[in-house]
């Protein structure tokens, strides 16, 4: 990968891309830069972010100053590394100053070589949208937005705690189309009384405006929020799970008809416009993760990976960084068992599936043939092989009966006696909504396939 060299990122809106299955990078080499603004306007009903509302204001500059010290601990624990991608997330970072995005941007600059295809994305609310400040971030180095419209409903808008009206979304999205080349929109979907006639007619109007990225979440009920409490009380009522499956294959059906087809669960791209950052940390990559409750991923230069997570309260996380330097709360080494637990966390998510010679590779362990062999059976796992050939033997070689037996669970249980290590396994049908199920069961039994060589370091910054 090319080097943009020690100075400050790109400014030119260089573009990079990243294909479904064909370009699939070396997770290892790989290493993002996550920054979360923690401010917003108002907090959503719905949302367990790490988000704050400061009606008086905050000190932009002393945000920005602790943003770069603790930038500088990263890079004393991790050395050189090449940045792949560069996120902010929020929290609202479109209520940044385009001046704090390109200081944050010279600094990571200063302290790594950066890709000249890095992707730099800046989450933004319709709300805090303007075309000035859109320009300005496209200056500061952004090439991306990503733009929380929720709904094209403004009376759903209203129910979700939402500030921004819908015409004021699509204004937006029609400001990202002039500003970059490149953006995206979400929108949520399995609201409360949504049925499908009201959806088709709402994500036709998307797909419509959308560019090359689109990412649609269905609505979760997350502890600890106001929506929690009025689904506790009978107040929110959401889709029942056979209408929330409707939903999702309508969903699947209609991007993929609009040449955006699922790349993940919740998002879809096409070939090419898929996001990278999601893609490094669903590809197990190494990332920073910096700011108010921010959690990262580090390699430190023995190779041992570890788990860093910051002070959620923003006031205190700027205490913490003025007198330690860093504001982690947490600095956790992984077990080699435990990073392939997340790493079958994070990549059954995508479309591509996990690489089962790459986790042996990476891990020195694989999950038991038996269980997943068992899971394929029963319609949680899709087992992919280029050749069709999943197995080294135990299974015929004819395409169809591989289907029928490996594929959605619906041929005779038949025993593998060694998977490929060209393989790859993906969740599908039920098993994508039981992700944490399905790592469960993967995690039973390992089955080794090098010794071990990572010893686990502590990270003291």
């Amino acid at each position: 990968m090319a080097l943009a060299g020690e100075g400050a990122a790109r400014r030119d809106g260089a573009q990079g891309a990243v294909t479904h299955s064909m370009s699939r990078p070396n997770a290892d080499a790989l290493f993002g830069v996550y920054v979360h603004w923690p401010f917003c306007a108002q907090k959503c009903p719905y949302c367990d972010f790490n988000s704050h509302v400061r009606f008086g204001g905050w000190d932009e500059a002393r945000f920005l100053d602790a943003y770069l010290r603790e930038l500088d601990v990263v890079k004393a624990r991790v050395g050189r590394q090449e940045v792949y991608s560069i996120f902010f997330g929020g929290g609202t970072p479109s209520l940044m100053k385009p001046q704090t995005v390109a200081a944050i941007l010279d600094h990571i600059g200063r302290l790594w070589p950066v890709a000249t295809d890095a992707e730099i994305t800046l989450e933004a609310n319709p709300n805090s949208v303007e075309a000035e400040r859109f320009v300005g971030y496209r200056a500061a180095g952004v090439n991306r937005v990503s733009i929380g419209v929720q709904s094209l409903r403004d009376e759903e808008l209203k129910r979700l705690g939402r500030l921004h009206s819908a015409a004021e979304a699509r204004s937006a999205i029609e400001i990202a189309k002039r500003t970059f080349d490149r953006f995206s929109f979400d929108l949520i979907y399995a609201r409360p009384g949504q049925t499908h006639e009201a959806w088709r007619a709402e994500l036709s109007e998307a797909l419509a405006l959308a560019g090359e990225h689109l990412s649609l979440y269905q609505l979760t009920i997350e502890p600890d929020t106001p929506f929690a409490e009025l689904h506790a009380r009978g107040r929110l009522v959401v889709p029942d799970p056979d209408q929330a499956l409707a939903l999702y294959i309508l969903t699947q059906d209609m991007t993929e008809s609009a040449g955006l087809p699922a790349y993940e669960i919740s998002n879809h791209a096409a070939p090419g416009g898929e996001s990278r950052h999601n893609l490094l940390y669903w590809r197990y990559g190494a990332y920073a993760g910096v700011g108010p409750g921010a959690h990262g991923r580090l390699v430190l230069p023995g190779g041992q990976r570890i788990a860093t997570a910051s002070e959620r309260n923003p006031e205190r996380w700027v205490e913490h960084v003025e007198t330690a330097g860093h504001g982690f709360t947490e600095e956790t080494p992984l077990t080699l068992s435990e990073q392939a637990d997340e790493m079958l966390l994070m990549g059954l998510r995508l479309t591509e599936g996990i690489d089962i010679g790459e986790m042996g590779r990476r891990f020195g362990i694989v999950p038991s043939q038996e269980e997943v062999a068992d899971l394929a059976r029963l319609g949680f796992l899709e087992i992919m092989e280029p050749d069709n050939s999943a197995f080294e033997d135990g299974l015929p070689h004819d395409p169809d009966l591989i289907r029928a037996c490996i594929g959605p669970g619906i041929g005779p249980v038949m025993a593998p006696n060694k998977l490929k290590s060209t393989a790859r396994i993906r969740a599908v049908g039920e098993g994508r909504f039981v992700l944490n199920e399905l790592v469960r069961r993967l995690s039973l039994r390992w089955e080794r396939t090098l010794p071990a060589t990572s010893a686990p370091t502590a990270f003291r910054p």
